[in-house]
């Protein structure tokens, strides 16, 4: 059965995080690890192996930290899937898990999915040392340091207890940076507890590296840097989807643009993006839309199937396309991960382009109005 309009957008806007491999699914959603993280894997099992520990324990410590960052993440999905959130994927990352929502949440949806994730941790970390304390197998903190055997079960405790301590610093892109601003919101207005949530991110990120490059430990100082980008961009996206909430996507749309035919060639397409400002091209047979030829996908083909391979061949028929009447903020939502530009159609009626260039500079014409209104009041 050939897939709905909507459906064909639903697909494209679950398209993967860019650099991830390999995909499980946990309770329907797609779970992906970053290259980066494989390559965590792989050096802590190097690290652990040649001491008092044995090969076997070694893998089994570094899958339950796995398991633990893992089920942090899952923590954050149910309770978002509580409010009706469904979560696109779970990726993987060195430092800790990102769970990709279909929409941010909202008020205090934002408070208690942020706490689900540490509140997960802390409950496998208060477990494990219950389960200790009964055995009475607990060992002194120094001890820990070389990795046995016997210690494999409190070292995992404590590192879901790190876990738990780590995620609540108040620090963008940190749980407890969002449990700040979702705090800091039922007073104060959501732009404003989001500059100083994200200010909060960027200051303890700077002390955190000084730390780091003052005690040599370059650990601290990529952790640190992780941080204040993430702040950095975490504020800026935040603030983009209060500026975009409230008008719709035909507020912001391109209406004056070029298209393709079906039958035009790599040829035709290269010499209209040379003659024009545009770098996606809706690929047309009459007034139905049949497809979207973006850039990359032009300089690929030209490079592939040369200048006469015809543009039906190169353009991607699984592209996004929204309402027009859609929130503004839920389509940056939707165009973030899905690339650069989707199709605005009224039905099968294409009526224009939402790109991610002329979205920033209708979140910048907002922001120089809003500041021009405040300086008058």
């Amino acid at each position: 059965m050939a897939d709905t309009p909507q459906q064909l957008g639903d697909k494209r806007s679950e398209t993967m995080m860019s650099g991830t491999v390999g995909t499980v699914r946990l309770f329907g959603v797609p779970v992906r690890m970053h290259f980066t993280f494989l390559l965590l894997l792989i050096f802590l099992v190097f690290i652990g192996i040649g001491g008092k520990q044995s090969g076997a324990t070694t893998a089994l410590y570094v899958i339950a930290l796995f398991g633990s960052v893992l089920l942090h993440e899952l923590g954050h999905t149910l309770v978002m899937r509580h409010y009706g959130i469904r979560t696109l994927e779970i990726v993987m990352f060195p430092i800790g898990g990102v769970s990709r929502p279909e929409r941010p949440p909202k008020g205090s949806e934002e408070l208690w999915v942020a706490l689900a994730g540490p509140l997960v941790n802390a409950v496998i970390a208060a477990a494990l040392f219950a389960w200790l304390a009964l055995q009475g197998k607990f060992v002194p903190v120094e001890l820990l340091r070389e990795p046995t055997d016997a210690n494999l079960a409190q070292r995992i405790a404590v590192g879901n207890l790190l876990l738990f301590l780590f995620n609540l610093l108040p620090a963008y892109p940190m749980d407890g940076g969002r449990i700040l601003r979702s705090l800091l919101a039922l007073k104060r207005p959501e732009d404003e507890a989001t500059r100083i949530a994200a200010t909060a991110g960027r200051f303890l990120a700077a002390a955190v590296g000084l730390f780091g490059l003052l005690s040599a430990n370059f650990m601290l100082v990529f952790v640190a840097l992780f941080v204040y980008l993430g702040a950095a961009q975490e504020g800026a996206a935040i603030t983009g989807r209060i500026l975009t909430s409230g008008f719709p996507v035909r507020a912001a749309m391109i209406t004056d643009f070029r298209t393709l035919s079906h039958g035009d060639t790599i040829r035709d397409a290269g010499n209209l993006l040379l003659s024009t400002s545009q770098h996606d091209f809706p690929v047309m047979h009459g007034d139905q839309v049949l497809g979207l030829l973006t850039r990359a996908a032009l300089v690929r083909a030209m490079l592939t199937g040369g200048p006469e391979a015809y543009v039906a061949g190169a353009m991607d028929r699984n592209f996004l396309r929204i309402p027009p009447d859609l929130d503004l903020s839920e389509a940056m939502s939707r165009l973030s991960p899905a690339g650069t530009c989707a199709l605005v159609m009224d039905g099968d009626r294409l009526l224009g382009l939402l790109t991610a260039e002329n979205l920033s500079e209708f979140i910048l014409l907002r922001q120089i109005s809003r500041s021009h209104a405040q300086h008058v009041t």
